[in-house]
């Protein structure tokens, strides 16, 4: 690694994750593990449709080893006799259990395939349990890779947490591991030593005081999840509890902070998380889980969106680990972590894409978020500041929807180019009543559901009566974004669009010698007259492009 990047990399890990996830993606072959792992159409994963899953495990903590089952309840979706689920090879399984008989399984990578006795009916409602062991993976450097974190905090006490998106749940749990079918509920059945509590998603249903030195917490969760937004937060947590009073009434908000960080978690927390609600709150609508409570968890890494269980790693501070991702000063106002990752409620949590190579739905609307908040509390003019200085951070290196059905996800750029990407987007709408009104209606329309890329174009196009389409195929599809070719000659202007997209159009205004003009330009060539002595041509900064002379 050239020693020069070595100082950025170290002050913003963020950017560094991105370039990893680009350079990692670029150019490689996919694999049949891939298409195992990431397709949304084999007949073995399509067949069922998972209801239930209760997750019921015992984590030895100094042995870093888990042991336990998985209860998968789902509905038949056709005749068929052999489904798959998703377990990393490296963990072991027991057994499988249907209707009090172990069946047969067999395993090809990280898939495996059960076969049952019989033919299982269309539309019948099934169960079996799945029980397993092993030495889970561990993270290297969570979250941008994923497995387990095994710390300690104050003088040796225990402190771990999973942190498994990319690389897929199946990591530490079985499980039908893809986005397009999310189970409908879930109970997390967590056994830890006594000395320590675990925190999952949803609400505790209660615990119970184990013979053998540990205690089983059951954590309930009463909305659709993704896989990938399980958690386990083992360590000896402080709990403050408070209360928001939202648009659906009474929220639960609860904290779990290591025991040294209560007096800080107390003013930091509560101040950055009623910011985030009310802000979110008012752009995307009601908070989507009253019914599981908001908590933020203190992790030994980062942060991580874990749904009604947002992870926490911020150290208490203002910022991304205390800088501002912008360059502008405005980021430095709010907490990174509280304000990006509860996000992602909303948007990936709420509404889930159903490949990940559509992960821009979640990473684009969420990166946007955060230019939203900081104009809610500080002004239009700064959230646009704001946006506009992420801009520095894009790469346009390689698309940003990546390769379906082989759990590929593209170009880093789905954060700050996508976020940008919605802001000429919401430039060109010019009605911020309407601009709000497709961010509440795609988090009502799609609420816990999974949806496609052309879902949601056809829906933002719909409430604008404009068609978008040219413009997402632009910036999600190919690597270029769109450049504004222009010549004057002649006191007349010529001009129109470079792009990838042959029938590409995108209104913008010009800034021709101190005034806006608002012009139509497609692909092909066109013509203004101008006053003489006319000579100089800008962009409005609101728009994401460039702008080059013929």
């Amino acid at each position: 690694m050239n020693k020069h990047l070595l100082y950025p990399i170290l002050k913003y890990p963020f950017v560094f994750w991105l370039l990893i996830l680009t350079y990692t993606s670029l150019a490689q072959p996919f694999t049949h593990a891939d298409s195992l792992r990431g397709s949304l159409t084999s007949n073995f994963r399509t067949c069922y449709d998972i209801n239930y899953y209760h997750l019921d495990i015992k984590m030895d903590i100094d042995k870093r080893f888990i042991t336990g089952s998985n209860q998968f309840n789902f509905t038949a979706t056709r005749n068929f006799k052999t489904l798959q689920f998703d377990l990393f090879a490296n963990m072991q399984i027991q057994k499988v259990v249907y209707n009090d008989a172990i069946i047969s399984f067999t395993r090809d990578f990280n898939a495996v395939f059960i076969t049952f006795p019989d033919s299982i009916k269309a539309q019948s409602k099934q169960q079996f349990t799945v029980y397993y062991s092993g030495y889970p993976t561990v993270a290297k450097h969570a979250p941008w890779d994923g497995g387990f974190v095994f710390l300690s905090h104050n003088n040796g006490s225990p402190w771990v947490a999973t942190a498994c998106q990319g690389i897929g749940a199946s990591v530490w749990w079985p499980n039908k591991d893809q986005q397009a079918d999310e189970v409908d509920s879930m109970l997390i059945s967590a056994s830890v030593p006594n000395n320590v509590i675990n925190v999952s998603n949803g609400k505790l249903r209660n615990t119970t005081i184990l013979n053998n030195g540990y205690t089983q917490y059951n954590w309930c969760v009463a909305n659709p999840i993704n896989n990938y937004g399980v958690a386990l937060n083992i360590a000896n947590y402080a709990k403050i509890s408070e209360s928001y009073n939202g648009i659906n009434g009474a929220l639960g908000v609860d904290f779990y902070v290591l025991p040294e960080n209560v007096e800080k978690a107390k003013t930091h927390l509560t101040k950055n998380i009623k910011q985030m609600l009310t802000a979110f709150e008012y752009w995307f609508g009601p908070y989507p889980f009253y019914t599981d409570g908001y908590k933020i968890v203190e992790t030994p890494y980062l942060g991580m969106e874990h749904q009604s269980c947002i992870a926490y790693g911020n150290k208490y501070q203002n910022g991304y680990a205390g800088t501002d991702l912008s360059g502008t000063g405005w980021g430095l106002n709010w907490d990174f972590i509280v304000v990006h990752e509860s996000g992602h409620e909303w948007w990936g949590n709420n509404i889930t894409a159903k490949d990940i190579a559509d992960m821009w739905i979640h990473e684009s609307f969420t990166n946007y978020s955060e230019a939203l908040f900081t104009e809610y509390w500080y002004g239009k003019p700064a959230g646009k500041a704001y946006i506009i200085g992420l801009r520095k951070n894009i790469l346009n290196d390689k698309p940003i929807i990546g390769t379906y059905g082989v759990s590929n996800q593209g170009s880093g750029d789905m954060y700050y180019k996508g976020a940008n990407m919605l802001h000429t987007i919401r430039t060109i709408i010019n009605n911020d009543k309407t601009w709000r009104a497709i961010l509440t209606g795609l988090n009502t329309q799609f609420a816990k559901q999974t949806v496609t890329t052309q879902q949601i174009i056809n829906y933002i196009n719909n409430i604008a009566k404009y068609d978008f389409t040219p413009l997402f195929d632009q910036y999600l599809r190919y690597k270029n974004i769109p450049t504004l070719l222009y010549k004057i000659k002649n006191n007349i202007l010529y001009y129109r669009y470079k792009a990838d997209v042959v029938a590409f159009k995108m209104p913008i205004e010009i800034l021709i010698n101190g005034n806006y003009q608002k012009i139509y330009p497609t692909t092909l060539t066109q013509t203004m007259p101008l006053k003489k002595g006319v000579a100089v041509v800008k962009i409005k900064n609101d728009y994401y492009l460039e702008l080059a002379k013929m």
